[in-house]
């Protein structure tokens, strides 16, 4: 069985068994060996890294030579329900308008609880993620040596977090999103509404500076455009900014970066403690808005956020996805939460289970 799966457009790396497993992400990042896993929301959490028996790392896309079909799914629970999640986005923009309020942003999630008719096995969900988001980094990871066992992490994430290749970084932050349209024209305005939104470079803003800040004392020189591009989606458009830098010298490791970096206020918010203390007094995240990826014994690496995914119960019959989005003084809760409901669709879309927007229907 597969331990661990990241299947990017032009690479996959799939690993079995485990080895050693690490108690913490800093003895794994100076294992000096091949290490895997994920790194939870709060990492003040387990972590589920290892170095495992067996592994491949090829070049190309991942082709599975089946894709067997999945058992019938439904939205069982919505966790909290869109109304719920409405107020309590309209709670936090009350608290960051008033000027006495340490935070400047926060990012929200609620889930929905899928249930299956018959057990799901990972690498077939992540297959069909695959197939039906061709350009995502499609991620499956046992959570055991977080002391989960048979419970998996799985998704279909947009977003790179950190790539390191010898002295070379490179990251593409996104912050700030919009709804694909189905009308072509609508949906080219809606990007370029995205685009000229201040509500929306305000908070891609924080998380470029959050960047900087992390990476200046570790890089000899660090690129950062001053404005953000767009990227889409099937189902959302993205403000990203690509980010590339030279390390210095003794240049920290993929697995540094990513202790160094995440979470970005991408998923967390800003200022940091503020914001993670806001987040885990409604939510209990897990492994979502964590980090997927591998470390290998020269350094090089990549780690990808867990975003647009969930996570798949021991017994394999339920899943639970989860999706949020950045809320700053300006959101309207109406727009966050179609916002939410749009990111659902990466995960849930691609299992053939419709997005419910006024019950917990498929």
């Amino acid at each position: 069985m597969t331990y661990f799966l990241l299947a990017q457009p032009d690479s996959v790396l799939r690993a079995t068994g485990m080895r050693t497993v690490f108690a913490d992400a800093e003895s794994a990042a100076a294992a000096g060996t091949l290490v895997v896993g994920a790194l939870p929301f709060d990492m003040r959490e387990p972590v589920a890294l290892w170095e495992p028996e067996w592994s491949a790392h090829t070049a190309g896309p991942w082709q599975p030579a089946a894709v067997p079909a999945l058992p019938a799914m439904r939205v069982v629970a919505e966790l909290p329900s869109g109304a719920s999640h409405v107020a309590r986005v309209a709670s936090l923009v009350d608290q960051l308008r008033d000027p006495g309020c340490a935070l400047e942003k926060v990012v929200a999630a609620r889930s929905m609880v899928v249930a299956a008719d018959e057990p799901l096995e990972p690498e077939v969900v992540a297959a069909h993620l695959l197939t039906a988001r061709p350009n995502a980094h499609v991620y499956a990871v046992d959570l055991a040596a977080a002391g989960q066992a048979g419970v998996f992490v799985l998704g279909a994430t947009p977003e790179v977090l950190v790539t390191r290749r010898g002295n070379q970084v490179s990251l593409h932050p996104l912050a700030g999103t919009l709804p694909r349209l189905a009308d072509p024209v609508a949906d080219v305005a809606q990007s370029q509404e995205l685009l000229n939104s201040k509500k929306n470079q305000a908070e891609h803003g924080y998380v470029i500076d959050w960047i900087r800040s992390r990476l200046t004392p570790l890089c000899s020189s660090l690129s950062i455009p001053d404005e953000p591009v767009l990227m889409q989606t099937e189902s959302v458009w993205h403000l990203t900014t690509p980010i590339t830098g030279t390390l210095a010298d003794p240049a920290p490791t993929a697995l540094d970066l990513a202790i160094a970096l995440h979470p970005t206020p991408a998923v967390n918010g800003t200022p940091f403690a503020e914001a993670r203390e806001a987040i885990v007094a409604e939510e209990q995240r897990g492994f979502y808005g964590g980090a997927v990826g591998w470390c290998d014994a020269s350094g090089d690496g990549e780690w990808v956020v867990a975003i647009r995914g969930g996570e798949l119960s021991a017994d394999r019959r339920t899943l639970r996805a989860t999706a949020g989005g950045g809320i700053v003084a300006d959101s309207d809760p109406a727009v966050e939460l179609a916002e939410t409901t749009a990111k659902f669709a990466t995960l849930l879309g691609a299992l053939a289970c419709p997005v419910p927007t006024d019950g917990p229907t498929c």
